[in-house]
């Protein structure tokens, strides 16, 4: 769990940086994308705590961009420059993400998650709106957050599969 004193993760200042740059990133860069309207989303960011002492923060936008930022100042950036995979499962979450917006807040507060809760950061033009998935079961009757959970766990596979992609080219070229 995070912090016992604290009941919060640890970061560092480039984390705290990165990830409020993410969260406040300006809708006018994706209008040449789609033609957006108040209430459409072009972004999510998601906190999502891992272990006891590493918190993941998941950024994607509408035009498949996704990235990973840790707590300790790590992140893993510009794979949807090279994997037509990521992008796809990226732009379908955002695509998606508008689902949850009636059960999401709009907010101004962008705290870190306590304990293991995943925080939702839903960005469009009106706005940033903020939900929740509590660790656990989610819940039959909450068919939008299970749905939005199972397309962002794919983000976070298809994540994965680029960093083993990117560590095996790097070993190859290591080899010559």
């Amino acid at each position: 769990m995070p912090n016992r004193m604290t009941d919060r993760y640890n970061v560092t200042q480039k984390y705290l940086m990165t990830r409020g740059q993410a969260i406040n990133f300006p809708a006018q860069y994706f209008d040449n994308f789609a033609k957006m309207k108040r209430n459409d989303v072009f972004g999510v960011v998601i906190d999502i705590p891992m272990s006891a002492d590493v918190l993941t923060t998941m950024v994607c936008f509408i035009n498949g961009a996704a990235n990973i930022y840790f707590n300790n100042g790590g992140e893993y950036t510009g794979a949807s420059q090279k994997y037509r995979n990521l992008v796809q499962a990226a732009h379908t979450l955002v695509a998606n993400a508008g689902q949850l917006l009636p059960k999401a807040e709009k907010t101004k507060q962008y705290d870190l998650p306590k304990d293991r809760t995943n925080n939702i950061f839903i960005l469009t033009k009106g706005g940033v709106y903020k939900t929740e998935i509590k660790a656990g079961l989610i819940p039959e009757e909450e068919q939008e957050l299970r749905t939005f959970y199972v397309l962002y766990q794919r983000v976070l596979s298809e994540i994965r599969s680029c960093q083993l992609k990117d560590e095996a080219e790097a070993r190859k070229a290591a080899q010559k």
